[in-house]
């Protein structure tokens, strides 16, 4: 798209893209293969790095000439490729562990001023009186004008107990409030619920982690002991990023029938060529004794069931998304998915680094690819009665740069000619204008729109859907569930027999 939407970060913890399997692999010793290496390339790159040492303007080391080089390797693959050092590896087990040190604050960069999306419950932010809205101007002494999200995020981290002061700005205050912080190892709940009427509950995943599962059980629970009638859930995965593969495998069976196919991928590898099945192997945490799903109660698993997805809907929660509605088992409502569909491995090269490399596309039970395409929902509804708001502004999978495709043997969307980017962008413009002068949206509040088209399905209500987007037309628009399993491959089935 001509404009991409603003970023949003969590401090000191970073939005996941979804990591996919890679918890689920062992880290592994660098691979030796059989292949030749290509020797002219390679000395290409021993001529370059010694031009590099002799005559570049000033010294550089070799640590850093090299690192750059694999990293560059790496990226240059795919977006979601990428070479991991020492502080992007430990960041990566932290956040998919649910827990960081920071100051638990979601953030946005807008016009070149980092504001507060929201302050996460209980942390130092939300203690010291924070406030969604606000806008970060300094952090200690270092005005924060026209930096990147990313630096900012870093300079928010370090050690626990340590302290910062932020210079923010609020709206109707004349004057900059300053707020000192002490810095402390924060949990991130990935989870939420609550009733929102009489009969029908909210069930919020705004990340896969690995305590997801034991969290949505102990959620679930709670909600039944208020209503053990319970007429419809509404599971809510928008914005939901992806993380760990074993959390959503884990949420999509807590609805669905025992040993039910919930993803497969294919790769180059033969490891990579797998059937996910809804059993405790494939979600529960090494060593759990127990089944984490078996304190459930029954009623879930035929309680009526909407999916909530948006264009931030990614990796993990499109597996959920798309399992659940291969099944038939839920209405999903909403916008088209991000359309990430493949599997990111983390390859450990040292004890401190490793690289997170794609191996595998994923499929959903029936065999549609999700990769570059997305879940296209049963029901198009749009985030606001008056259209879609900077959802409708946000990039896809299929929009990146060098994004791997489908493989499905189906065209992608064209590209938009000169003309039609100018039309483009000025629709663009005129979304931004009226996006502007809205209030954020809070998941799960009375005002949440696509929440009560959710409600309204459930009680046979008319459901206001969105004006059709031309860009779900040209991918396809509830596209045929039709198996993308070679003919020689086995088919993938329902039940493991």
């Amino acid at each position: 798209m001509g404009i991409k939407v603003k970023s949003i970060g969590l401090i000191g913890l970073g939005v996941l893209a979804g990591i996919g399997m890679s918890l689920q692999f062992p880290a592994m010793a660098q691979k030796i293969t059989n292949a030749p290496l290509p020797l002219d390339e390679l000395r290409q790159l021993s001529d370059v790095f010694g031009l590099i040492k002799t005559d570049y303007v000033e010294k550089v080391e070799d640590k850093k000439l090299l690192t750059e080089a694999i990293s560059g390797m790496v990226s240059s693959l795919d977006p979601h490729s990428v070479y991991l050092d020492k502080n992007a590896f430990k960041e990566m087990r932290e956040s998919v562990q649910g827990k960081f040190v920071g100051i638990g604050i979601e953030v946005s960069m807008e016009d070149g001023y980092v504001k507060v999306v929201s302050p996460i419950e209980d942390s130092p932010a939300a203690k010291a009186g924070i406030l969604a809205g606000d806008l970060i101007t300094r952090l200690d002494t270092i005005p924060l004008k026209g930096l990147q999200l990313e630096e900012v995020i870093k300079k928010m981290r370090g050690q626990p107990g340590s302290k910062l002061v932020l210079t923010m700005s609020r709206k109707g205050e004349s004057r900059p409030l300053v707020f000192p912080i002490v810095r402390e190892e924060i949990r991130v709940q990935s989870v939420k619920a609550k009733m929102v009427a009489p009969g029908y509950a909210w069930l919020r995943i705004a990340q896969f982690q690995e305590p997801t599962v034991d969290d949505m059980v102990k959620k679930i629970n709670a909600l039944y002991a208020q209503d053990p009638k319970l007429k419809g859930l509404v599971l809510d995965l928008r914005n939901d990023p992806g993380g760990v593969v074993p959390g959503a495998i884990g949420v999509a069976t807590a609805f669905l029938p025992g040993n039910s196919v919930i993803v497969s991928t294919k790769g180059q590898l033969p490891e990579s060529k797998q059937v996910f099945y809804g059993r405790r192997e494939f979600y529960a945490p090494p060593g759990a004794k127990a089944d984490p799903l078996a304190k459930l109660p029954a009623a879930l698993k035929t309680v009526p069931l909407v999916v909530l997805v948006n264009a931030g809907s990614a990796s993990a929660s499109e597996i959920v998304a798309g399992a659940l509605q291969d099944y038939q088992r839920a209405t999903v409502i909403g916008t088209q998915t991000f359309g990430k569909g493949s599997v990111q491995t983390l390859r450990q090269i040292t004890a401190d680094t490793a690289v997170k490399l794609t191996t595998a596309r994923y499929y959903t039970p029936k065999g549609r690819a999700i990769q570059a395409r997305g879940i296209v929902p049963d029901l198009l509804v749009d985030e606001t009665a008056e259209g879609d708001g900077w959802n409708s502004l946000r990039i896809r999978e299929a929009d990146l740069e060098k994004h791997l495709s489908s493989n499905d043997g189906k065209p992608e969307a064209a590209k938009p000619t000169m003309e039609g980017r100018q039309d483009q962008l000025e629709e663009e413009q005129r979304l931004i204008a009226t996006a502007k002068k809205r209030k954020p949206l809070e998941y799960g509040a009375k005002d949440d729109f696509q929440l009560q088209q959710a409600l309204n399905h459930f009680q046979g209500l008319p459901v206001q859907l969105a004006k059709v987007d031309p860009k779900v037309e040209k991918i396809g628009a509830k596209p045929e569930i039709a198996s993308d399993i070679k003919a020689d491959d086995k088919k993938i089935p329902v039940q493991k027999p």
